[in-house]
């Protein structure tokens, strides 16, 4: 029996995994073709036409909100309070944190773990493999760029980079569509 189940199983991964190379182009983890990312989105609370890859591992209380794209093996930590806006993409491997146990671990254990809400605005992009720290403001048409290490607020049009974040540029947004200016 669980031979035939296994090799059920194999089968319905093949299946799935080509209907998804011919539909999305793109093959991914068992798990993640099995699963339905607007439906865990949708059971979460998040808002319309939100995904969320079940990789994703989400703490406490996040509100997201709608049309935002949250990749795989991101981090949403809401133990402090996380709250997303509409339109944003949380790309593949961001952690946004919001608490942090340092201090509680230099004391011994004699400090609490300190905890502060993380918001972000509208229209945010956050690139790959970014990590925001507890009690950062990112602003609404905002740019991350990939690999940044956020823990001061970032005002609305920015571009930032960097570890810490430094901002380098800005969004400027007209009727003829997107551009960015750079410092």
């Amino acid at each position: 029996m669980e031979k035939e189940l296994f090799e059920n199983l194999k089968k319905l991964h093949s299946t799935l995994d080509q209907a998804f190379i011919q539909q999305f182009d793109r093959s991914l983890p068992f798990n993640e073709t099995l699963l339905d990312r607007w439906e865990r989105a949708k059971n979460l609370g998040f808002g319309e036409s939100t995904s969320i890859y079940d990789s994703s591992l989400v703490l406490g209380k996040v509100r997201v909100g709608k049309n935002c794209w949250i990749g795989p093996f991101t981090i949403l930590d809401g133990s402090g309070g996380l709250e997303v806006g509409d339109f944003c993409t949380i790309s593949a491997g961001v952690h946004i944190y919001s608490h942090d146990n340092v201090k509680q671990t230099l004391s011994s254990g004699k400090l609490p773990i300190e905890r502060s809400p993380v918001s972000i605005g509208n229209n945010v992009y956050i690139a790959p493999n970014v990590v925001i720290s507890k009690g950062v403001t990112i602003g609404n048409y905002c740019v991350i760029g990939t690999g940044a290490f956020v823990n001061k607020d970032i005002k609305d049009f920015q571009i930032v980079v960097g570890q810490p974040a430094k901002v380098i540029g800005e969004v400027l947004i007209s009727d003829s569509g997107v551009d960015f200016k750079y410092f």
